[in-house]
């Protein structure tokens, strides 16, 4: 017999991911009671199925890349990557998929956790299926934050089901490294699981449907990746398509292109991108659309649900699908509901502590391959595309002292996006080894709108490789 009680708190959170936990830690601290709903792992995505482990991973891989072009190094480094440590540390990075020490987090926050299936039944309502079988029903006096992130979307391709397809969560937890792996897919995740699985000794043939890799980024990123995966022994095919795949009888899988052509691999990735999920957390309750991304306003409140207590943060609102921007949301989301519980005016102008406009203009984004790739803000492309007059300034990495001390050979490149108008820095892009440290001062000169004329008293330590700031400039300043 099914069991039922009730319970009410200031807020409800559904979904205990970096953002859930982050937006109730905000609202414990304005001091509003807080119940978190989770159905799998507190800690999310991000803590076993994605960044944590993916970068348990790489760096290993990167580190030896890196290695191998240092002086004096690479005879030491002949033998191959240690796999089976490599695997322990992605195991203990990602906790060996256990969450005690997250849910002993939110004890000490004083933040209550509901472990079991969560859907809205109604405004400020929340029904809870819990693993023993019971039914809790929440009531929130003030607020529902939905912090349910997204999920591995698959392609419409007939038996998907049958042929047991890796997606971003199988191919960071795998136990070992398959023979043959065949990736579709050239964002991100592709390219960071090609770098990952190749050199950790998988033969790795990656699938690009157009005619690069990481088609968001500038151009000359997706080469300087697609080069390196070449050079480390992965198939990489530009403008090919999947048409068809089969799991055979013996376990491989066989994969048909759209050219007629066909591979046969021990396992498919499919990086093919991300949906929201919110299929079933009862969204048609309040009005919504199941399986919908969440519209939502500056202060992350959803647009289409009147009387501002719903709320969708991190990947659901598909604002910016990463796990820091995630995090950001969560703590302008939190000082919203805090201040509209206490009845204060919300701040919400530019830069405002109830805004969170960084998400459309300063996302900034590292892809861990080798060479790293840093983009934060507008590509040459983006800007244009929003009718702005901007100054693209490029320089070689590969010439500063700085690059020469990281690694001989060193191949790299680095983009500003200037805009003319209003003379400040609107898009940054480095790709090169050992860039990702670049990003944050990029970042910093595009939120704070610098002048690009105050950059030049910003003075790089020599030699590293920040010293390209000032070669940008200097690029600049001699045309």
């Amino acid at each position: 017999m099914t069991t039922e009680t009730e319970a009410t708190y200031d807020v409800i959170v559904i979904g205990a991911g970096p953002v859930g936990e982050n937006v109730a830690d905000r609202t414990t601290a304005a001091g509003l009671s807080t119940v978190v709903v989770e159905s799998e792992l507190v800690g999310g995505e991000c803590s076993y199925w994605a960044c944590e482990p993916s970068k348990a991973l790489l760096r290993p891989v990167l580190m030896r890349a890196d290695a191998l072009h240092v002086p004096g190094l690479g005879p030491a480094l002949k033998s191959p990557l240690d796999t089976e440590t490599v695997l322990a540390h992605r195991d203990r990075m990602s906790a060996d998929w256990t969450d005690d020490g997250q849910v002993e987090w939110l004890k000490s926050a004083g933040i209550d956790l509901l472990r079991g299936h969560g859907r809205l039944v109604g405004e400020r309502e929340v029904s809870v299926e819990t693993p023993d079988g019971r039914t809790v029903r929440l009531r929130a006096r003030h607020a529902v934050a939905v912090c349910t992130g997204s999920r591995a979307a698959l392609p419409d391709l007939p038996g998907i089901g049958t042929v047991r397809p890796w997606t971003s969560r199988e191919a960071t937890s795998a136990q070992r490294p398959p023979g043959r792996l065949v990736i579709v897919g050239a964002g991100v995740v592709g390219v960071e699981m090609a770098t990952a699985w190749q050199g950790l000794g998988s033969r790795v043939t990656l699938l690009a449907r157009d005619g690069g890799l990481l088609p968001r980024m500038e151009p000359f990123a997706g080469e300087l990746v697609a080069e390196r995966l070449k050079e480390a022994g992965a198939d990489v095919r530009f403008n090919t398509s999947v048409v068809a795949a089969e799991r055979l009888p013996d376990g491989e899988v066989r994969v048909a292109l759209a050219d007629g052509g066909e591979l046969t691999a021990d396992e498919l990735l499919f990086a093919t991108g991300r949906a929201p999920r919110s299929e079933d957390i009862g969204l048609d309750a309040v009005g919504l659309t199941p399986g919908d991304w969440l519209t939502t306003d500056d202060t992350l409140t959803v647009t289409d649900a009147p009387g501002n207590w719903l709320y969708a943060v991190g990947d659901v609102n598909r604002r910016a699908l990463y796990t820091h921007q995630g995090k950001y949301q969560a703590r302008i989301a939190g000082s919203v509901i805090g201040a509209r519980a206490r009845g204060e005016t919300l701040d919400t102008g530019r830069w405002a502590p109830h805004s969170a406009a960084a998400d459309g203009v300063a996302v900034p984004g590292v892809v861990f391959t080798d060479p790293e790739i840093a983009t934060v803000g507008l590509t040459e492309a983006g800007a244009e595309r929003e009718g702005r007059a901007v100054e693209v300034v490029d320089y070689d990495i590969g010439q500063l002292a700085g690059a020469h001390q990281y690694r001989s050979g060193y191949k790299g490149r680095a983009r500003l996006v200037i805009d003319r108008n209003r003379r400040t820095v609107v898009g940054a892009t480095f790709a090169g080894p050992g860039v990702a440290e670049l990003l944050y001062s990029a970042t910093v000169a595009i939120t704070g709108e610098v002048p690009v004329e105050r950059l030049w008293h910003a003075v790089p330590a020599f030699p590293t490789i920040s010293e390209v700031w000032l070669r940008l400039l200097e690029t600049r300043r001699d045309r």
